[in-house]
């Protein structure tokens, strides 16, 4: 995945649902610029690129699913640092924050909007079974700021409901 010269090669296998390793290779950042690799529980099913912090360099998002049913999203994100190097950050856990993890059980959705990060997943009341939500969807649009130790994070810009 390239923006103009600059980019990401991204290689994983996806065998198990349980473990997978993952490499990650700068594509046009400086000479100096390493190899990234990590193991990672689950399995990934798309990437994109997009400039999440507004600093003119391309920046990368992993969406990864795990779980039973590989029902349960989550986010690993990039940032180049002036194709230097490259800053990795993750999206926060649903399950710990008390207002956004009511009703959830995964069946996330991911996608960037002009740099923001969307994800949506249906809600589930207290008595509905695994396969017929009944609670409508929850979407929640992430901004990227700096981190409060350097680097950068996900953070909630709004959050809303549709029934």
């Amino acid at each position: 995945m390239k923006m103009g010269k600059v980019g990401y090669k991204v290689f994983c296998m996806n065998k198990s649902i349980e473990q997978n390793t993952v490499t990650i290779k700068p594509i046009g950042f400086d000479k100096d610029a390493r190899d990234m690799g990590f193991p990672l529980r689950g399995r990934i099913a798309k990437t994109e690129i997009d400039d999440l912090n507004n600093d003119g360099f391309p920046d990368m998002v992993i969406y990864i699913f795990s779980g039973p049913n590989a029902e349960t999203g989550t986010v690993y994100a990039f940032a180049s640092d002036q194709n230097k190097t490259m800053v990795p950050f993750a999206l926060p856990d649903v399950m710990l924050d008390g207002k956004l993890k009511e009703g959830y059980k995964g069946h996330d959705e991911f996608q960037l909007l002009e740099g923001k990060l969307m994800q949506q997943f249906p809600i589930y009341k207290p008595d509905d079974p695994k396969d017929k939500p009944s609670g409508g969807k929850r979407i929640i649009i992430y901004t990227v700021l700096p981190g409060p130790s350097g680097g950068f994070q996900f953070k909630v810009m709004r959050t809303y409901d549709i029934k």
